[in-house]
C-alpha cells in the first residue's frame, strides 16, 4: 500500500458536538485512523463519563489515544504530541489517512503549531482547566502547519444545550455509577479521576448528597461551561473551517479526496 501523503485531517468542536460519530464515518469512507485529542479519553477505567466510544461505536476503526494512562499518572501535553505524531507517522505509512480528533484545544494546537517544549513546559499539567495559563505564558504562534487542514462542529447555542442534556441523561445508568465505585475504590474521592465532571456527581448522587436530577442538572451545567471554554479556544485559529454537523462531511471528504 502507498504512503499516504495528503494532509492529516483535525475534527474539533466543543463536547457534544458530534465529533466522534463523524470522524468514525469518515475514516470508514476513506480508510482512515482515529487519534484522539481528548485529556479525559486518555485516562483507563474512565468509559461511560468520558464519552468514549465503545468497541461496537469504534465499528473496526482503528483508534489511538484511549486508555494511555492510570487517572493520576502523569502524561503532559509534550507527551501527547509526541505520541499523535508517532501515530501520524506510522498510520501515513501504511496507507491510512491520520483523522485528529477531540475538543481540547492545547493538544491539537500543541501539533497544528508545532510547539516546542522544554524540561519546565513538559511539566505543564495536561487538564484542559489549566489551558488558559499555559497560553498566557507562551503566547506566540508561528502560522499553522500545512501538514494539516482542520474542521469545526458548529451549533446554536441551545441546540447544543439540547444534545448535552440529553446526553448527560443516557449517562447517568448503571455503568457509570459501577465506574464511579470502582474509581473511588481503587483511587479514592479526592483522585484526579473524580474531577473529571460527571464522576464526581454521579458519587455525590450514590452518596445521597444530592437527588438523581440534582446531579443531572450539575453535570449538564458543567459541560455547558467546558463547551464554551472550548469555542472560546478554538475561535482563536482562522483557519478553522466551521460547518454544522448536516453539512460537514461532504466538505471533509471532498478535501481528503483531493490530495488521494
Amino acid at each position: 500500500m502507498e504512503k499516504y501523503t495528503g494532509p492529516v485531517v483535525v475534527i474539533v468542536g466543543p463536547t457534544g458536538s458530534g465529533k466522534t460519530g463523524l470522524s468514525i464515518e469518515i475514516a470508514k469512507e476513506v480508510g482512515g485512523e482515529i487519534i484522539s485529542a481528548d485529556s479525559r479519553a486518555i485516562y483507563k477505567g474512565m468509559d461511560i463519563g468520558t464519552a468514549k466510544p465503545s468497541l461496537e461505536e469504534q465499528s473496526g476503526v482503528v483508534h489511538y489515544g484511549l486508555d494511555l494512562v492510570e487517572p493520576g499518572e502523569r502524561f503532559t501535553v509534550a507527551d501527547f504530541k509526541e505520541y499523535a505524531e508517532q501515530k501520524i507517522c506510522s498510520i501515513r505509512e501504511n496507507g491510512m489517512v491520520p483523522i485528529v480528533c477531540g475538543g481540547t484545544g492545547l493538544y491539537v494546537d500543541a501539533l497544528l503549531y508545532n510547539y516546542q517544549f522544554n524540561v519546565e513546559q513538559n511539566n505543564c499539567s495536561k487538564q484542559q482547566g489549566e489551558q488558559a495559563s499555559f497560553a498566557e505564558k507562551y503566547p506566540d504562534r508561528v502560522k499553522m502547519s500545512t501538514d494539516y487542514i482542520v474542521f469545526g462542529i458548529k451549533w446554536e447555542k441551545e441546540e447544543l444545550r439540547k444534545r448535552l442534556k440529553a446526553r448527560i441523561d443516557k449517562m447517568f445508568c448503571p455503568e457509570l455509577y459501577k465506574e464511579a465505585q470502582e474509581l473511588v475504590k481503587k483511587y479514592g474521592f479526592g483522585s484526579q479521576a473524580m474531577k473529571s465532571d460527571i464522576y464526581e456527581y454521579a458519587w455525590g448522587y450514590l452518596e445521597g448528597k444530592y437527588s438523581l436530577e440534582e446531579a443531572k442538572e450539575l453535570a449538564f451545567y458543567k459541560d455547558v461551561h467546558l463547551a464554551k471554554r472550548q469555542m472560546t479556544w478554538f475561535k482563536r485559529n482562522p483557519e478553522i473551517k466551521w460547518y454544522s454537523l448536516t453539512e460537514i462531511k461532504p466538505k471533509i471528504l471532498a478535501e481528503i479526496r483531493k490530495s488521494v
